[in-house]
């Protein structure tokens, strides 16, 4: 199995919300994340959680440690997402994380912003809160 993590498991495994745990068992796992969602990390942990600049520069450095890899997103992926937003009506922030994880190779994404056990192409949404679904 090749994860890929989306900002929801990076934000949660950073909190002191119950569904910490889970995250980090996640996490634990390695797999690969793209800078979008840690330029999404960053901007909960500024305005939501109002984090200072080496509390989140101490988790980002934490998530790409434990990271196999943080893809970019090139056009070819926001062209791939275009695509995967219109045929298979997922927001478009949602089909960046889908076509970034699909051009890195993961069979899986870890989320809870997308319908657990749904599959878009090779691609396995599970949300890991979800009974059975960690």
């Amino acid at each position: 199995m090749t994860a890929f993590f989306d900002t929801n498991i990076l934000v949660y495994a950073a909190s002191s919300d119950a569904k910490r745990q889970p995250a980090n068992e996640c996490l634990g796992r390695r797999g690969f994340a793209s800078v979008q969602v840690l330029n999404e990390f960053v901007h909960v942990a500024r305005r939501k959680f109002g984090h200072d600049w080496p509390q989140i520069e101490f988790a980002l450095g934490l998530f790409r440690a434990s990271l196999d890899d943080v893809v970019p997103v090139t056009l070819n992926t926001h062209q791939a997402a275009v695509a995967l937003a219109r045929d298979h009506r997922l927001s478009f922030y949602d089909a960046l994380i889908v076509a970034a994880a699909l051009q890195a190779g993961c069979d899986t994404l870890y989320t809870d912003d997308m319908q657990h056990g749904r599959k878009i192409g090779g691609l396995a949404i599970v949300n890991p809160f979800d009974e059975g679904g960690g």
